[in-house]
């Protein structure tokens, strides 16, 4: 009995370091942060489909993952729903909070 203990402490031990070095390193978190001067609304989208308005004249900090990409779209009438991409920036190239 103690000799099947001993095997199936083997193998969770085994399975366990297996999935340890599978496991790749998350990305950093980063506090950024955007100002528009030149839009009358810009919206960040980011890869997880959420999103963040701001007027012109003003700016918001956010957090984002090292290396995701964030989509700038400007919007000119907000009754109309159309949106234009103005640029496509990852988060690294923010400025810091």
């Amino acid at each position: 009995m103690s000799t099947f203990r001993l095997r199936s402490n083997l193998a969770t031990t085994d399975l366990y370091t297996l999935h340890a070095k599978v496991m790749p390193t998350p990305p950093k978190k980063l506090r950024k942060r955007y100002e528009n001067t030149e839009y009358p609304f810009v919206i960040l989208r980011f890869e997880d489909g959420h999103e963040i308005g701001i007027n012109k004249g003003s700016a918001k900090s956010f957090d984002a993952y090292s290396g995701e990409t964030i989509k700038v779209l400007a919007v000119y009438d907000r009754t109309s729903g159309e949106r234009e991409m103005v640029s496509s920036k990852r988060a690294d190239d923010f400025s810091d909070e």
